[in-house]
Formats: structure tokens, C-alpha cells, sequence
């Protein structure tokens, strides 16, 4: 019996009213308004820095070990349930709505901005090969197992919950092994209202990020200038888009455009790889990897705490934060793709298969940038002069079809944002009405709507937020995020908690492994 979709009004509600605060507050006054975004920021990066540092690493070595233990072949709604996407299918959807225009835009910018310009408390010479080594290794770090292993935790605990235990499609009910009943009361609805303003400022700042890109690509292959207008322009494209394909579903509209997103990607690598400095791109990648394993430890947790450095500050534990803040929604999602498959299946798509396409594709466009700067000097320079944003433009101008290939680019990028977008609209969605089942699992359609125009809004924001002058585009996107990311931390620390109390007791909460012991779950939904 399919159970009607209602709405959560304990989650919707509030929402609304925080959504509605921040929209007025930046309108009115965007640089107070950002004022306040980065006393908090400087508070959680300053306090709890270590903690970001030692989660993260923990979380990869926690993914390992549940992927090659006895846990490992544990199922996702027992011995008989069916996968319901191809692995093909399976792996584009999760490589697209994770990574989003995010390698587009970081995986030129921040291996050319950490050749040019590292971290002067290390020693290193801008331009030279230590220089390079570092530059990919660290965006290796920023970009794979990491922070993948906060996407793939979130995911686990959700499977568990919602397969296993026979739970609510909520992020309250992730934390029944520790708080029982409570996870459905009043602990649970504030859960779910923190992930919610997590994942709507994340998915804002990726669209406020693609929005800074394509109107740098429209400046440079048209002559547009770059200006609120057009950004508006541009968030009313995106947001229709996305908003239309959450309203077709994931088997149709997401599974067709995340298929199509990774075969642009994978084309991409291919084309750069056949036409850009080959050599040059595989001995510094696999120098850089080498790099990357002998100090990830190091890297991992690096704080600089006599030396003072605000490099860690600013760039690792940033980008945990903003990692955090989409995991537990992103968790969500992909928990709706994994129905009939085993622990170690799981890791091995959201973890390691995601991993190693993110570590290639820095080794093609990263190492590719890397090289052309080193032989002509003139990218950073671009890039510098046009903000970050400029940098996947200004390095296409160095390899064969780049007129051609930037405009395909300008596609890629809205197409990679609508894939992610789509999918945390319909989970936005789910997380703001109740009886969203397994086999009825699409929330209404007039709250992806909704909340679609919401991220839209939210999104132009944080891009105009700083036309005064003082404040960059790209420094508004990053400083939503990472406010979103402080508290989920916390949240997701409690996530794994809650995985190892499933574990260690599945006699006791797995309904489906152990009918005639398990414990009978029972909740009210309302």
C-alpha cells in the first residue's frame, strides 16, 4: 500500500524561515551579511581544525577496513533484493552528482595556484618541480579518497538504516543505534533541519561557482561582460534546468543526464591526453601519486600550529568543511542507488571507483596546466587578472580546437551542475515530506519545484554578494559552504558512531538479517 506524501512541516517550516532571514539579510546588507559568514568560519577553522583533520582521516581508514572485512558482504535489503541501476548506470550517477562543476573549475585552478604560489612555510620556490610535485599531490588529497570517504559513510549508515533496520527515509533515523526513539523526535527534526541548510547552501555555492565560470567563458569567447545581469541570466537557466529533469526522476531524467556527463567527461580526459603533453602529464602524475602516499598522513594532518601558517587553515580544512556539508544529503541519494548491493560494492563505486577518476582527471588537467605554465609563463598571469574562474578558459587557449572545445566546456559545465543539482533538489525534496518508500520513492513534484527556485535564489546570493567590490564571487561561494559544513561535523561524527553500534549489534537492530531476534522497530511518522 503506497502511503500519501505529506509534508514535514517540523523540518519545512523552519526552513522556510531561516531560508527566508538569510535571503533578506544578504539583499540588504550582502557585507555584513558576509561579515557574520566568516566570524563563524574563523571560529570553526580556528577551534576545531584538528578535528576536521583527524574525522577525515579516520574516515578513509574506516571505509577500508569495512570494505575488505567480514563486513564487507553484508547486503542492502537481504540475500534476495535485486540492484536496480547497471553498474554503468550506478557509477555515472554517483561520479556526476558528486563531483558536479567542481573538477571542472578546481582541476585547473588549484594545481596552477599552488605551483605558482605555495605555501611560503614550506620553502618551496614557485616554478620548480618540488613546486609541482606539491601542487598535485595536495589537490589529490583535496579531491579523492577523502573526501569521498565522507560521501561513502553517510551512504552506508542510510543503507543500513533504511534497507536493514526498515527505517524512514530521514537523516534523524541514521542515529537509531544511538538515540532509539529519540532519533524521531525532537533530536531527529533538528538533524534534519542542520543537513537541509547544509546541503542547500552547499548545492547554492556549486551553482554560485558554475555560474562564475560559464559568465568568465561567455566574457571570453563573446565579449559578454561579466555583470550581475548576466549572472542572473544564467542562475534562471541552470535552475530550470535542473528543476526539469528532478521533475523526470532518477530513472529517466538523472540516469539519462549522468550518462551523458561522463561521457563528455571521460572524452574530455581522452582528447587532452591524445593532444596535450602526454609524457610530461604521466611522469608528474605518477611522481605526484608517489608523493601523495608516502606523506598522506602528514598531508592528512598538517595544522601548522607554531609556524601559524593559514594555509591548512584555508585550504584542507576548508575543503572538508564543504565536503561535510554536502555528505550527509549526498549519503541520502546515493543509499537510493544502492538497493541489492554488498558493503564492499558500495565502497568500491563512492569511494575508490570515484577516487581514481578524480586522481586521472588532476593528472590530465592539472599536470596540463602545470606544463603550459612552465613552458609559456603567461596562464597564471591570466588567471590572476581574471579570478580563478578564468583559469579553465585561459588554459584552453593552449591546446588544439580551443574555441571549439571551450564552447563544449561551457555545455559540460551546465551540464554537470544540472546533474548534481537535480539529484539534491529530489532529495531536498524527500527530506521535506514523509512516506518515501523504496518502492515509492520520488517526493511530490511541486516540492522539487520549490525547492529548486530556493537553491536558485540562494545561489544568486552568494554570487552577488560581493559586487561592492571587497568581496570575491568565489569567496562568497566558499564561505556558505563551509558555515553549511561546521556543524554537520558533528553530525556526521555521530553517523559513524552510530555504524559501528549497527555493527557491533546487528542481532539486535538488522530486521532483515535476523527477523526472529531483531528487535521491533517502532516509530510514528507523522
Amino acid at each position: 500500500m503506497v502511503k500519501s506524501k505529506k509534508i514535514r512541516w517540523e523540518v519545512f517550516a523552519p526552513m522556510m524561515i531561516i531560508i527566508a532571514a538569510s535571503i533578506i539579510t544578504a539583499a540588504v546588507a550582502p557585507e555584513e551579511f558576509y561579515n557574520v559568514e566568516n566570524k563563524i568560519v574563523e571560529f570553526a577553522i580556528n577551534t576545531f581544525g584538528w578535528l576536521f583533520d583527524l574525522f577525515g582521516l579516520f574516515l578513509v581508514l574506516m571505509c577500508f577496513y569495512l570494505m575488505v572485512s567480514k563486513y564487507g558482504d553484508i547486503k542492502f535489503g537481504g540475500a534476495d533484493a535485486k540492484p536496480e541501476f547497471s553498474n554503468w548506470s550506478w557509477f555515472a550517477i554517483t561520479l556526476t552528482s558528486g563531483i558536479a562543476v567542481g573538477i571542472l573549475f578546481w582541476g585547473i585552478a588549484e594545481p596552477l595556484y599552488h605551483f605558482c604560489s605555495p605555501p611560503k612555510v614550506l620553502g618551496l620556490e614557485p616554478y620548480t618541480e618540488n613546486a609541482a610535485i606539491f601542487a598535485l599531490s595536495t589537490a589529490t588529497l583535496h579531491w579523492t579518497f577523502t573526501p569521498y570517504a565522507m560521501y561513502t559513510i553517510s551512504g552506508l549508515v542510510v543503507c543500513f538504516t533504511h534497507y536493514n533496520m526498515k527505517l524512514p527515509y530521514t537523516q534523524g533515523a541514521t542515529l537509531y543505534p544511538i538515540f532509539r526513539e529519540k532519533s524521531f523526535g525532537i533530536v531527529g527534526k533538528i538533524i534534519d533541519n542542520l543537513c537541509l541548510f547544509a546541503i542547500i547552501g552547499g548545492v547554492a555555492a556549486c551553482l554560485g561557482v558554475g555560474t562564475l565560470q560559464i559568465a568568465s567563458g561567455l566574457s571570453i569567447l563573446a565579449g559578454i561582460k561579466p555583470e550581475p545581469a548576466v549572472w542572473s541570466i544564467i542562475v534562471i537557466i541552470m535552475t530550470a534546468a535542473y528543476i526539469l529533469f528532478s521533475y523526470m526522476g532518477i530513472k529517466k531524467g538523472i540516469n539519462w543526464l549522468a550518462s551523458q556527463n561522463t561521457k563528455l567527461f571521460l572524452g574530455l580526459m581522452l582528447f587532452l591526453v591524445v593532444f596535450g603533453p602526454t609524457t610530461f602529464i604521466f611522469k608528474l602524475g605518477a611522481q605526484s601519486l608517489g608523493d601523495y602516499l608516502q606523506n598522506f598522513f602528514t598531508k592528512s594532518l598538517w595544522l601548522s600550529p607554531i609556524d601559524q601558517s593559514d594555509w591548512p587553515r584555508w585550504w584542507t580544512i576548508y575543503y572538508w568543511a564543504i565536503w561535510l556539508a554536502y555528505a550527509p544529503t549526498s549519503g541520502m541519494f546515493f543509499a537510493r542507488l544502492a538497493y541489492g548491493r554488498t558493503v564492499k560494492e558500495f565502497i568500491l563505486v563512492n569511494l575508490v571507483a570515484t577516487s581514481l577518476f578524480g586522481l586521472l582527471w588532476f593528472w590530465i588537467f592539472g599536470g596540463s596546466a602545470i606544463y603550459f605554465e612552465m613552458m609559456n609563463k603567461n596562464l597564471w598571469s591570466l588567471v590572476s587578472s581574471g579570478g580563478l574562474e578564468a583559469s579553465l578558459f585561459a588554459f584552453l587557449k593552449n591546446i588544439p580546437l580551443s574555441s571549439l572545445l571551450s564552447w563544449i566546456m561551457l555545455v559540460t559545465i551546465g551540464i554537470s551542475f544540472t546533474t548534481m543539482a537535480d539529484s539534491m533538489t529530489t532529495t531536498i525534496a524527500a527530506m521535506n515530506t514523509t512516506g518515501n518508500t523504496k518502492d515509492d520513492p520520488e517526493p511530490p513534484q511541486y516540492m522539487k519545484i520549490l525547492w529548486g527556485v530556493i537553491v536558485g535564489l540562494m545561489a544568486l546570493i552568494t554570487v552577488t554578494v560581493g559586487t561592492g567590490g571587497k568581496i570575491s564571487g568565489i569567496d562568497a561561494t566558499k564561505m556558505i559552504a563551509t558555515v553549511a559544513g561546521f556543524p554537520i561535523l558533528f553530525y556526521c561524527i555521530a553517523q559513524s558512531y552510530s555504524i559501528i553500534k549497527f555493527l557491533m549489534n546487528r542481532e539486535k537492530f538488522d530486521i532483515i538479517y535476523y527477523p526472529e531476534t531483531a528487535e521491533r522497530i517502532e516509530y510514528i511518522e507523522e
